[in-house]
């Protein structure tokens, strides 16, 4: 048995709280009967859920992992008509959102599913899942700065900080990198901190989220999670091998080393089978 809202939800019809709002509005039905009271449960196997008029029916899991370019947005709609990071995604079948947001100059990892539950584990402080940031700036941070990071920076009445701070190898345009760890991602968290110790941001990156990340192939409970990276190292496009931008043929997605019906494939994109994400205990 389900809560009938969290079962709205999960189906993609709306949101919890908006599921709950077309519960007490009188539009759904279990068994041709109406239910207005919240917390009623039902059990999809055998009962019948309509809203509208429209039978309910749950979709199967579907996560995607997408390196967002720069120049993409997160948001579902845009009035101005720029590229979405839906639009990537616009073959796969069902309602899917995106889950945590990069700002448009951002790029990485981003996770779109129609799954709530997995969504909200994933994404909310109190299940404290760490997330790594790739950034190159104008001039290395001082020990006295990273120090501040750790402690936390106050900026516009919001203290925002990092759990750690590592200086990466890899220079880019002579300008120095850093990892960074957080532990809760705020709206345009590490740009604000870089603002408040008046250093440019020339590039950033989110390379996980959690046990998810951008880097290779790896096999979790016997099942491979997909990820990726450019030929030198760097996060770049989904293509294993493959010339970055170009989508897969046929042929070649068959030679994926995962169960055809557990991928769908499209330039960038990988999608994976619901249950290989749900082997990972940190979920």
């Amino acid at each position: 048995m389900i809560r009938l809202q969290k079962y709205l939800a999960e189906c993609g019809v709306a949101s919890r709280r908006a599921s709950e709002k077309l519960i007490t509005d009188g539009l759904v039905t279990v068994d041709g009967v109406t239910v207005t009271e919240l917390g009623s449960k039902v059990d999809p196997a055998i009962q019948k859920v309509t809203c509208d008029g429209k039978p309910v029916v749950l979709d199967q899991k579907v996560w995607i992992m997408l390196n967002k370019p720069v120049g993409v947005i997160c948001t579902s709609d845009d009035p101005e008509g720029r590229e979405r990071v839906l639009d990537l995604v616009s073959g796969v079948p069902g309602r899917v959102y995106t889950v945590g947001r990069l700002d448009v100059m951002s790029e990485g990892l981003i996770l779109i599913t129609n799954d709530g539950d997995l969504a909200h584990r994933l994404m909310h402080p109190r299940h404290h899942i760490e997330k790594k940031y790739q950034v190159w700036i104008d001039r290395e941070l001082t020990p006295e700065e990273i120090d501040r990071m750790l402690k936390g920076l106050t900026c516009r009445g919001e203290k925002l900080k990092a759990l750690k701070v590592e200086p990466l190898r890899r220079i880019i345009a002579n300008q120095p990198g850093y990892t960074l760890t957080l532990g809760e991602g705020r709206n345009r968290h590490i740009r604000r901190m870089m603002e408040v110790l008046e250093c440019k941001v020339v590039r950033l990156v989110r390379v996980s989220v959690g046990p998810l990340r951008l880097g290779a192939w790896r096999w979790v409970e016997g099942a491979p999670v997909l990820d990726a990276r450019d030929s030198d190292g760097c996060p770049g496009a989904f293509h294993l091998g493959l010339p970055s931008g170009r989508a897969w043929t046929e042929a070649e997605a068959k030679l994926l080393p995962v169960p055809p019906e557990l991928v769908w494939t499209r330039g960038r994109v990988a999608v994976l089978n619901f249950e290989i994400l749900g082997a990972c205990s940190v979920l």
